[in-house]
């Protein structure tokens, strides 16, 4: 595959929907983090992903990581978001970016100062009528 290597940061139900739809889109889906090893590894084997990392901190050191998809809980975006920008990769964040403004500007700023591109992921913003 060629392009971004998408990492996803966490193993939830979102997550799964979301690794589901980078496969059939034939994206480049490279690894996985999670809070356990187990949790990792039993998303890896479902998804046939490569690494399967058992921290958010390992997954984001990866050098195989373009771009990190973060879908935790709303309360961790702002910490795991930032977590990946400081690590040097690409994020889009499960919606809501953040829980408040001064979150959301934080993480714009480093996105900024690192080089690196910060969205939320919105879907809704591209469909046809909105466009």
């Amino acid at each position: 595959m060629t392009g971004l290597r998408w990492g996803i940061l966490a193993t939830g139900g979102i997550a799964a929907a979301f690794a589901s739809d980078l496969r059939t889109a034939g994206l480049d889906l490279v690894a996985v983090g999670s809070r356990s090893q187990e949790s990792a590894d039993a998303f890896a084997a479902r998804f046939d992903i490569a690494h399967a990392h058992p921290s958010y901190a390992a997954l984001v050191a990866d050098p195989d990581v373009d771009i990190i998809y973060v879908s935790t809980p709303h309360p961790m975006h702002h910490d795991t978001a930032r977590l990946a920008l400081e690590a040097g990769k690409h994020v889009l964040v499960e919606k809501p970016f953040t829980l408040n403004r001064r979150e959301a500007e934080e993480l714009q700023n480093l996105a900024a100062e690192r080089g690196v591109f910060a969205m939320e992921a919105m879907w809704t913003r591209y469909l046809p009528h909105m466009v």
